[in-house]
């Protein structure tokens, strides 16, 4: 045991940079991902039937196949004619976690604005709102309180998705316990990896959790602050949802 931890410290600057790598194609990958699933979740809804069917052919094919397949593709394939397109290994894993979450987030923010209530709907068209108005000021905060849970559960599986992203030559967190591995042994590298992945997921979920109260408190319902921590259950208040 006590090589397993001198091993350790040894490896300790490369870890650091591995978990570094990770949270770098963490962060970058959920942010194309919000994107990409915000503009897909709308896109999807439209009355267009062209605009429609390019965002759900878009969904469906980077939902449809796999991530690692979707990696190799654009790391190996892009490159090649009639492409051309050569791009830096952690900016490929950002674009493949990115759009392959974001399909997956497109059906979660289009099923949240389903969900709000046809009340609001009804009160923006007797404003006599605009499509923007009524969107982005009345619904979507309704929908955002809505899809964040999910949003938080598509956010934990990016962070695990992360760690393919080793195979096209990206040294991650994911790497560097592989090579602590062959310094000490299996139960002491993957047993380290499990707390840390852990550790990272369980700040990214507070953060979330977080984002979900400040949503519902907007909109003049929910828990206190403290809630976030304990990722306890926001019962609505009476009225909660109703237009106003």
């Amino acid at each position: 045991m006590t090589e397993n931890f001198e091993a350790l410290w040894r490896a300790l600057p490369y870890l650091a940079d591995g978990v570094l790598i990770t949270l770098e194609l963490t962060a970058g990958g959920a942010l194309l991902a919000i994107i990409v699933a915000i503009g897909l979740g709308l896109l999807a809804r439209f009355e267009n039937i062209i605009l429609r069917g390019i965002a759900r052919t878009i969904i469906e094919l980077f939902r449809g196949t796999s991530l690692l397949v979707q990696l190799f593709f654009f790391f190996f394939v892009l490159p090649l004619p009639p492409f051309n397109l050569e791009l830096s290994p952690l900016v490929t894993g950002i674009l493949a976690l990115g759009l392959n979450y974001g399909a997956y987030g497109a059906e979660v923010v289009r099923g949240s604005i389903n969900a709000v209530a046809p009340g609001q709907w009804e009160a923006t068209t007797a404003l006599s709102m605009s499509r923007t108005q009524r969107m982005w000021r009345i619904i979507f905060p309704q929908a955002w309180a809505l899809m964040l849970p999910s949003l938080n559960n598509l956010l934990i599986q990016l962070l695990k998705g992360t760690a393919v992203v080793y195979l096209i030559t990206i040294v991650d967190f994911t790497a560097e316990l592989n090579r602590l591995r062959v310094q000490t042994d299996v139960f002491f590298a993957y047993s380290l990896g499990l707390l840390i992945y852990f550790g990272i997921a369980y700040l990214l979920t507070l953060g979330m959790n977080a984002l979900e109260t400040r949503a519902k408190h907007r909109l003049g319902y929910g828990g206190k602050w403290s809630e976030a921590i304990t990722a306890a259950p926001v019962p609505d208040a009476k009225g909660a949802g109703q237009f106003g």
